[in-house]
């Protein structure tokens, strides 16, 4: 079950019970609920914040193989451009399959995807990423993806995206998967991509 937040249409607060949001440092204080909210949900919430440029953007990881299915693609992009639309920073590995279409579902839907490459140069990038970075580290650079995120969402994937998906597990981090990822455990399988989204929400919002 969702739970609700209160937004306060005049300060562009978020508030929970007695407690009032800071979407820089991401954490919870002390502080009475004004009157006038109106109840909405994480997902939401953070959609507020972000168009009034007050979200600080920690990376939300999408991973997944090279070489996908036409299913996981779709499924990348809409993911990809959910995750956009609700004000979340879109991190991936910056390749084709999975990776190119969370890439283009997330620049359409005006977000600026962080492409972290295991590549010498930039170039090697998909078309869609808007910030690529080289790291030459080849798949060393999963694990700078398992410890940049603040979560994880698997799409397919095979022995990459199986060894980031532990790299984030091990580093603590909040690891989802869609469709036929890898089953880990303590990774969580999640129904379809709203469920994903949601979870990603809560979990930044430290109601998870």
């Amino acid at each position: 079950m969702v739970q609700l937040l209160q937004f306060h249409p005049e300060s562009g607060r978020i508030y929970h019970g007695s407690r009032v949001f800071d979407p820089w440092l991401l954490s919870w204080t002390a502080a009475a609920t004004p009157t006038c909210c109106q109840s909405i949900s994480p997902t939401a919430a953070l959609g507020r914040l972000a168009a009034a440029g007050r979200l600080r953007r920690v990376p939300v990881g999408i991973i997944g193989p090279r070489q996908a299915t036409a299913d996981e693609c779709a499924t990348a992009e809409r993911l990809g451009s959910a995750l956009a639309r609700s004000g979340l920073q879109l991190l991936c590995g910056g390749g084709k399959g999975v990776m190119e279409a969370a890439c283009k579902g997330a620049l359409a839907a005006g977000g600026q995807p962080i492409g972290v490459l295991p590549d010498n140069e930039w170039t090697a990038a998909n078309p869609h990423v808007a910030i690529p970075i080289a790291t030459g580290l080849g798949a060393a650079r999963n694990a700078i993806i398992g410890r940049a995120c603040l979560a994880l969402v698997a799409v397919g994937g095979g022995y990459g995206t199986l060894s980031e998906i532990a790299f984030g597990l091990q580093f603590e981090r909040l690891v989802l998967t869609l469709g036929a990822a890898p089953t880990v455990a303590g990774a969580i399988a999640c129904a379809d991509v709203d469920e994903a989204v949601a979870r990603v929400a809560a979990h930044l919002l430290g109601l998870s």
